[in-house]
């Protein structure tokens, strides 16, 4: 930070209010990289730049050159201007979750006939219907596990569309027989639903007594190998029984947080208490900026909004503000003072210690070494790296092509930014393919104000440096481009800077190692993009090319036609009624390409 940056925040600090609000802090390229709350807005931005910091702190006080503020009237209203200000500018420097992929649940349809399903989506599945929804499940082969063992024992609908003739399932068992059923034992049918759903709230000796029953029937007709089977059925809930610890009566359904903090580091653990029973956990170590009570309440939120259900109860340390919590995912949230629920609390958070400490030489291990490959390469740049965006080609059949492009922010990669391109037909060489990547992907920074990369790595050499520096230079932004150039046995040798110089590099250095993770991360993401398409088949592939056209119209064109043969035989007319007129004129001129 120059003596100049100081300076004008020394001097617009001394202006901000102790008042409540949302603070969101700037680049040199006007780009929010953090938003945080505070109750004290003048002391919580004071302590950004007075106090000692470290780690990934300190790298976000040295992005800062400017920090804006917004005053609420509570402190309320400053954590939802907090939480959507980060959806929006989703700043680099604000925790990021391991994964978008939330935790599989176990649903029991509300239909006629019911059926069991390992489902994921939940927010989008319980706006369609009533469904019950059970878990979550940290492990999906567990989930899938319950399912199965359901679905052994109690004779639910299995097809997902009623037929015309019972199937296999019926004639072993285990269906009844809905497609050709005109009337339903709703006593029956109730009373089996009421027994699934108290087996899925824990109670699983209602479906042990049920195998022991069916067991010793096998056993008595000599039916030796269903009686082994339904014996190691039982075994595995049995296990899953022993493991599973009764903590509070049965009444007892809520989420509960514990953490452990050391240094920049947050471990969390989350416990999943259902009908009484600790149900499963989840556990996350986040490298974290600023606070800890604020860094919690910010996981907690994102931790639900990224798919999970939440309970009717939330259990969490007392340094957490209870009452904001609630209000904002508006259900109930307690801090537990004594009792079971507070030695659970306690549990939780000496989980999160052990989780810690078990990693913590590893996190600092790899931490060190990826600070130093970037002091590497700034060293050998001779100017500051942040942001990353690396490009790799992947031509389909030798002829069609895609590209990928992966960022990294500080080396770590920013999944949430990688981004496909289908790339126009006219393509026929990598050097094309990578000109109009290029430019599709900068005009788009430019036009829309995106956070501009401080370097570009595209693969290959002199041409591939040139070619994509001048598109660069085009578009009038100023930013690196070098090559990562391989030898005859297709491994980085040699960084190819923007001036065509070379830089070598050492190959047992942290630097040679960091640039050939970013060099097989961007060809694994270009490569398996090519192979998603070419799965898809030779049609479904040629339509993914096409400007326009995407997942539901490519499904409704497959579904209608079924063949290439059949859409270039269609009228236009006809192709205007599952396309826009634009898309339509694509796709014809698009097929005429391909004949040509």
């Amino acid at each position: 930070m120059t003596e100049e940056i100081k300076k004008h925040i020394k001097e617009k600090l001394s202006l901000v209010p102790e008042l409540p609000g949302s603070y969101q802090m700037k680049n040199k390229d006007g780009i929010i990289i953090y938003v945080g709350k505070a109750k004290n807005l003048r002391r919580r931005l004071k302590s950004y730049f007075t106090r000692t910091v470290t780690g990934k702190t300190l790298m976000l006080v040295n992005d800062i050159v400017d920090f804006e503020y917004i005053v609420t009237n509570s402190e309320l209203e400053s954590l939802i201007l907090e939480i959507t200000l980060i959806k929006k500018y989703d700043p680099k420097y604000n925790i990021l979750l391991k994964d978008d992929k939330s935790y599989p649940y176990i649903e029991l349809t509300d239909d006629v006939y019911p059926t069991l399903n390992v489902v994921r989506n939940i927010k989008r599945k319980k706006k369609r219907n009533k469904s019950k929804f059970f878990g979550p499940y940290p492990n999906v082969t567990a989930a899938r596990k319950t399912v199965n063992v359901i679905n052994r024992v109690y004779p639910l609908r299995k097809c997902t569309h009623l037929g015309k003739d019972v199937c296999l399932y019926y004639h072993i068992g285990e269906c009844l027989g809905y497609c050709k059923m005109d009337n339903v034992n709703k006593e029956e049918l109730e009373k089996m639903k009421q027994e699934i759903i108290s087996f899925l709230n824990g109670n699983k000796e209602i479906i042990a007594k049920r195998l022991e029953s069916d067991m010793v029937k096998a056993s008595e007709q000599m039916n030796y190998e269903k009686a082994l089977e339904l014996k190691n059925m039982l075994e595995d809930i049995k296990i899953t029984l022993a493991k599973q610890r009764i903590v509070l009566n049965r009444d007892c359904n809520f989420d509960l947080f514990g953490y452990y903090q050391e240094k920049n580091y947050l471990s969390i653990q989350v416990f999943y208490i259902r009908e009484g029973i600790l149900f499963g956990h989840h556990s996350e170590i986040i490298n974290y900026v600023g606070d800890v009570d604020e860094s919690l309440l910010e996981y907690i939120i994102k931790y639900y909004e990224k798919g999970q259900i939440i309970p009717k109860e939330i259990m969490v340390t007392e340094n957490i503000d209870s009452d904001i919590l609630s209000n904002y995912l508006s259900t109930k949230v307690s801090i537990p003072k004594k009792g079971d629920i507070k030695n659970l609390i306690n549990l939780a958070c000496s989980n999160a210690k052990m989780a810690l400490e078990e990693k913590m030489s590893t996190l600092k291990r790899d931490d060190s070494a990826r600070l130093n490959a970037l002091k590497d390469l700034e060293k050998a740049l001779k100017m500051p790296v942040h942001r990353i965006e690396t490009f790799d080609n992947s031509h389909l059949f030798g002829t069609f092509y895609v590209a990928g492009m992966v960022v990294f922010d500080d080396f770590l990669p920013r999944k949430d930014l990688y981004r496909k391109f289908k790339i126009s037909t006219d393509v026929k060489d990598d050097l094309a393919a990578m000109k109009e990547v290029i430019y599709r992907r900068y005009f788009r920074v430019l036009m829309d104000n995106l956070e501009k990369p401080d370097l570009v790595i595209v693969d290959g050499g002199e041409l591939q440096v040139s070619v994509a520096k001048e598109i660069i230079d085009s578009l009038g932004l100023k930013i690196k481009v070098i090559g990562l150039k391989k030898d005859d046995k297709h491994r980085t040798r040699e960084i190819i800077d923007s001036d065509l110089s070379v830089i070598d590099i050492d190959p047992k250095s942290n630097l040679f190692l960091f640039l050939t993770r970013i060099q097989d991360e961007v060809h694994n993401f270009a490569i398996t993009y090519h192979r998603t398409i070419k799965s898809h088949g030779m049609l479904s592939s040629l339509l993914d090319l096409v400007e326009g056209i995407g997942e539901v119209r490519k499904k409704e064109l497959l579904k209608k036609y079924g063949s290439l043969k059949k859409i270039k035989e269609a009228d236009k007319e006809e192709l205007d009624k599952i396309l826009s007129k634009q898309v339509a004129d694509n796709l014809v001129e698009y097929l005429k390409k391909i004949e040509s």
